[in-house]
């Protein structure tokens, strides 16, 4: 719970509290600011009030002791018995919390006839391996999930918790974290350890026009959910001390499983899956219509790339959504990504800046995106992109 005051004897009125409040429930009467029902306790208020009326008193669940809370946890996600690649790549973030903190990595892997993905997990520098299997749990259903995922965190008390941000991880992480009565922070870009131990976690707020950094100081675990391709994946090391596999019986009552899978049809679709492709050719509003996407069209064929967009471009209706690029599209890490006519919002950026090379075409030297690009190229993209076209068909002999 929380309380927000305002110290009548401190308060003067001066209203900055009213223009820095992002949801405009602060009022100001008789020179004295009024919090109204609608606040959100997000603190702004308080930390930058210039006389320090505002405080917001916030009280723990529970009195336990969190020192017992030990350990990054990764719950491993598996299609098939394949690995998701998102869940290699929290290992290796996974590393390096935990080299900060001095504890140990522990894997949660849970599903049906899956031991032998023990044996790709052990060059990972995991040092557990909490092994769930069951005929329950051959099919992702969230009530079977919630409930193995709940009963381990509940006995075996890990400090942080991160699931990938699939469309399993999205529908999990929440689930787990609202029975356990803590913190989630959904689509984080950045994962890092304050001074103080804490889990410092960076996600895109209102609308992507801030980067929100946020802390759960106040319950155990702290959760959080990280898109694919945000974080390198992480490379194997085959010195790795083998680590010890716990196997754990699902205690699951098939009554309490409310979803049951009866069959899944795969859809067979010609559209390139932007988060597997190698070269993204992508599109912002410096084409200036739909009728120019001609160009970018040309430049990913020749290059046998996929044709992404900025959220410009799919919000004017230029290009589908499921070829959007950003923090409420897709996230990408290819070889090679050329931005054609992208200015570089940060909402744009979170979706792509870990691609191995960056090529930026735009008139304006000041845009963003040339802060992430590995070459930048100044210029008119009308003029740029042909010269491109023509260069790389005289290198491909392509008439």
């Amino acid at each position: 719970m929380a309380e927000i005051t305002v110290d009548i004897n401190k308060c003067n009125g001066c209203g900055k509290c009213v223009n820095l409040c992002p949801f405009n429930q602060i009022i100001i009467v008789d020179r004295l600011a009024i919090i109204e029902v609608g606040c959100t306790m997000c603190g702004v208020c308080q930390e930058l009030c210039p006389t320090g009326a505002i405080t917001i008193k916030r009280e723990r669940l529970s009195n336990e002791d969190y020192s017992n809370y030990r350990g990054i946890w990764v719950f491993i996600e598996q299609l098939q018995g394949k690995i998701k690649p998102v869940s290699l790549e929290l290992l290796g973030k996974a590393k390096e919390l935990a080299n900060k903190l001095n504890q140990e990595i522990a894997v949660v892997l849970a599903g049906d006839k899956i031991s032998h993905l023990v044996k790709d997990l052990s060059s990972y520098e995991i040092h557990k391996i909490y092994l769930v299997e069951s005929q329950a749990l051959k099919r992702y259903t969230t009530d079977a999930y919630t409930q193995v995922l709940v009963s381990l965190v509940s006995q075996y008390k890990p400090n942080i918790l991160l699931i990938g941000a699939t469309n399993t991880g999205r529908d999990l992480a929440p689930r787990v974290a609202a029975r356990l009565r803590v913190g989630l922070t959904a689509d984080c870009t950045d994962l890092d350890i304050t001074d103080e131990g804490y889990l410092l976690q960076t996600r895109p707020a209102f609308g992507g026009n801030i980067m929100a950094q946020i802390l759960c100081k106040y319950t155990r675990p702290q959760m959080a959910t990280v898109r694919s391709n945000v974080f390198k994946k992480f490379i194997p090391c085959s010195n790795s001390q083998p680590p010890e596999i716990i196997k754990i019986e699902a205690k699951l009552n098939p009554l309490s499983i409310r979803t049951k899978i009866i069959e899944v049809i795969k859809e067979i679709t010609e559209v390139v899956n932007l988060e597997e492709a190698d070269i993204i050719v992508s599109a912002g509003r410096g084409l200036g219509s739909s009728d120019n996407l001609y160009l970018v069209r040309e430049l990913a064929g020749i290059l046998a790339a996929a044709v992404g967009g900025s959220r410009a471009v799919i919000d004017a209706g230029w290009l589908p959504h499921h070829q959007q690029v950003g923090q409420s599209g897709k996230t990408v890490a290819p070889e090679l990504y050329i931005a054609c006519g992208i200015s570089g919002a940060i909402q744009h950026l979170v979706g792509m800046q870990t691609s191995r090379r960056i090529i930026a075409i735009n008139k304006d030297p000041e845009a963003p995106i040339f802060k992430v690009a590995t070459l930048g190229i100044v210029g008119d993209l009308f003029k740029v992109i042909p010269l491109l076209v023509e260069d790389l068909k005289k290198i491909k002999n392509i008439v």
